[in-house]
C-alpha cells in the first residue's frame, strides 16, 4: 500500500511538473525568447508571474487526481510550490506551447518544444547584459575615470555571483539528501523569505520593482528616441520634445498587444543591427587612435555625478529576474554556472572596451548617448538604426508591465483590486484599453518633462536595478540557506548587501537631485 501510494504521488508530481515547465518554455516561445530576445525587457515580468498561475494549475490538477478512480482519499496534497526535478537526473520530457499569445485567456502546453541548450541561454543573457543602453557607459567613464572601468568589472562579477546564488535558492535537499528544484521563480523565492508571516509580501516588494523597472525601461526608450532623432536632424525646426511625441504617436498602437508573436520576429534583427552599430562606433574610434587622450583618464571621480554612473553600469547587468524561468528550461541546469561565467566575462571585456575607446576618442566631449559624438553623415546613419531598434524594443517592456497590473491589480479572484480588464469572450474592455494608453501617455510625459538620458538610467539602476541584482539575491541566499554557508560565501553576501546598499542610496540620491534641477531648468525655460 505504501508503494502504490508512494507511487501514486510521484505521478501527480511529475504531471504537474511537466505542465509548469510547458508554461515556462510556451511563455518563453510567445516572446521570442528562445532562439534570440530583445536585451533589455524581455520576461522580466512574465517569468515571475507564472508562479501565481503555476499555483492555480497546480490545485487544479490535485483535484483531478483525487478524483481519479483509485485515487486515495487520504492522502496530502503537496504543499505551495513542491515540484520538483533533480538537477542532473533523469531528463524531463520536453516542454510544449500552443501557438495561441500571452492575451487574456491565454493557455500554455500543447506542441512538444524542446528545451534550450546552454549557448541559446548563453545567448540570451548576452542580449540581456548587451543592450543598446550600453551607449552610457562612456559618459560614466568621464566622470569616474579608472574607477568607472573597475566598476564595469566589479559589477560584472557581482552580477554573475548574485545570478548564481538567486538559482541556487531554487533548490533544497530532500529527505534522501538530494538537491531538488523547489521554487520557479523570483516571486516565489521572494514570498518563502517572508513565509510564515507575511508570505506574500516577498512576492509583491518583486513585482514593484519589475513594473518600475519595465516602465523606466519603457520611458528610456522614449527619451532615446527623441534625442537620436533630435541630434541627427538639427537642422529642422523640430525640438526634441517633439521628436519624442512622434516617436509615442507610432508606439500608441501597443496599447491594442494581445500577444508580441509579430514582435518577437524582429529581435533577432534588432540584436544583430545592435551588434553592427557597436562595431561602427568602435571602428571610427580607431581610425581616431592618434588623437586618443589618455591623459583624460585619470584615478579620479566627480562625487556628484559618479554615483549616477554606478546607477548606469549596474542597470547595464540586470538580467537576475528572468534567470530562475531560464535556468528551469535549459537541458542541462548543471550547466548554468559555466554560462553565467562566459557571458559576464564577455559582457565585461565587450563593455570596458566600448567604454574606453570612446571616451579615449571625444574626452572631456562625451555626451550621454555616445553616437551624438560621431560626425554628422554617420551620425544620421546610426541613430536612425539605433531608433527604429528602440522603438521595436518598446513593446517588450510595455506589454509585459501591463500584465503584470492586470494580474496585480484587475485579474478577477480574491487577489484583484478592480474587475477583470477582459469580458467573458476575451476582448479587451474599453476601460482597459484607457488604462494602457494611459501608460503610453505617462512614459511620454515623463520623456518630455525629464529628457536626460544618464540621470533616467542611474536613477533605474541604483533603484530597482542595485536591489534585484546585488541586494535581494544576497538577502535571499543569507536567509534561506545560511546554515549551509561557508564563513566566506557569508562574508560575501554580506558584503555585497553594505555595498549595494552604499552605491544604491548615494546614486539614488544624486539621480534624484540631478532630476529635480533638470525639471527645474526645462520650467524655467
Amino acid at each position: 500500500m505504501a508503494t502504490l501510494l508512494r507511487s501514486k504521488l510521484s505521478n501527480v508530481a511529475t504531471s504537474v511538473s511537466n505542465k509548469s515547465q510547458a508554461k515556462v518554455s510556451g511563455m518563453f516561445a510567445r516572446m521570442g525568447f528562445q532562439a534570440a530576445t530583445d536585451e533589455e525587457a524581455v520576461g522580466f515580468a512574465h517569468c515571475d508571474d507564472l508562479d501565481f498561475e503555476h499555483r492555480q494549475g497546480l490545485q487544479m490538477d490535485i483535484l483531478k487526481a483525487e478524483g481519479e478512480p483509485g485515487g486515495e482519499e487520504g492522502a496530502e496534497p503537496p504543499v505551495e510550490g513542491d515540484i520538483h526535478y533533480q538537477r542532473g537526473g533523469a531528463p524531463l520530457p520536453p516542454s510544449g506551447s500552443k501557438d495561441q499569445g500571452m492575451g487574456a485567456g491565454g493557455e500554455f502546453g500543447g506542441h512538444d518544444k524542446p528545451k534550450i541548450t546552454a549557448w541559446e541561454a548563453g545567448w540570451n543573457v548576452t542580449n540581456a547584459i548587451q543592450g543598446m543602453f550600453v551607449l552610457g557607459l562612456p559618459y560614466a567613464i568621464l566622470h569616474g575615470g579608472y574607477l568607472g572601468l573597475f566598476l564595469i568589472i566589479f559589477a560584472a562579477v557581482v552580477c554573475c555571483y548574485t545570478g548564481k546564488i538567486l538559482i541556487a535558492c531554487l533548490y533544497e535537499e530532500n529527505e534522501d539528501g538530494e538537491v531538488v528544484r523547489v521554487r520557479d521563480s523570483y516571486v516565489a523565492i521572494a514570498n518563502a523569505c517572508c513565509a510564515p508571516r507575511f508570505p506574500t509580501l516577498g512576492g509583491r516588494v518583486v513585482n514593484v520593482a519589475q513594473i518600475i523597472e519595465l516602465v523606466m525601461t519603457c520611458i528610456l526608450y522614449v527619451v532615446v528616441s527623441g534625442n537620436l532623432m533630435y541630434n541627427s536632424f538639427p537642422g529642422l525646426p523640430v525640438s526634441q520634445k517633439s521628436w519624442s511625441i512622434i516617436a509615442t504617436a507610432v508606439l500608441l498602437p501597443c496599447a491594442f498587444l494581445k500577444n508580441l508573436k509579430a514582435v518577437s520576429k524582429f529581435s533577432l534583427l534588432c540584436t544583430l543591427a545592435h551588434f553592427v552599430i557597436n562595431i561602427l562606433v568602435i571602428a571610427y574610434c580607431l581610425s581616431r587612435a592618434r588623437d586618443w587622450a589618455w591623459e583624460k583618464v585619470k584615478f579620479y571621480i566627480d562625487v556628484k555625478k559618479f554615483p549616477i554612473s554606478i546607477g548606469i553600469i549596474v542597470f547595464s547587468y540586470t538580467s537576475q529576474i528572468f534567470l530562475p524561468s531560464l535556468e528551469g528550461n535549459m537541458q542541462q541546469p548543471s550547466e548554468f554556472h559555466c554560462m553565467m561565467n562566459w557571458t559576464h566575462i564577455a559582457a565585461c571585456v565587450l563593455k570596458g572596451l566600448f567604454a574606453l575607446v570612446a571616451y579615449l576618442t571625444w574626452a572631456d566631449e562625451t555626451k550621454e548617448v555616445i553616437t551624438d559624438n560621431l560626425p554628422g553623415s554617420i551620425r544620421a546613419v546610426v541613430n536612425i538604426f539605433l531608433v527604429a531598434k528602440a522603438l521595436l524594443s518598446y513593446p517588450l517592456p510595455f506589454f509585459a508591465a501591463v500584465e503584470v497590473l492586470e494580474k496585480s491589480l484587475f485579474q478577477e479572484g480574491s487577489r484583484a483590486f478592480f474587475p477583470a480588464c477582459y469580458g467573458g469572450d476575451g476582448r479587451l474592455k474599453s476601460w482597459g484599453l484607457t488604462l494602457r494608453c494611459a501608460l503610453v501617455v505617462f512614459t511620454l510625459l515623463m520623456a518630455i518633462y525629464v529628457p536626460h538620458f544618464a540621470l533616467l538610467m542611474g536613477l533605474t539602476g541604483s533603484l530597482t536595478g542595485a536591489g534585484l541584482c546585488f541586494l535581494l539575491p544576497s538577502l535571499f541566499h543569507l536567509r534561506l540557506l545560511w546554515r549551509k554557508l561557508l564563513w566566506h560565501q557569508v562574508f560575501f553576501d554580506v558584503a555585497i548587501f553594505v555595498i549595494g546598499g552604499i552605491c544604491s542610496v548615494s546614486g539614488f540620491v544624486h539621480s534624484l537631485e540631478g532630476l529635480i534641477e533638470a525639471y527645474r531648468t526645462n520650467a524655467e525655460d
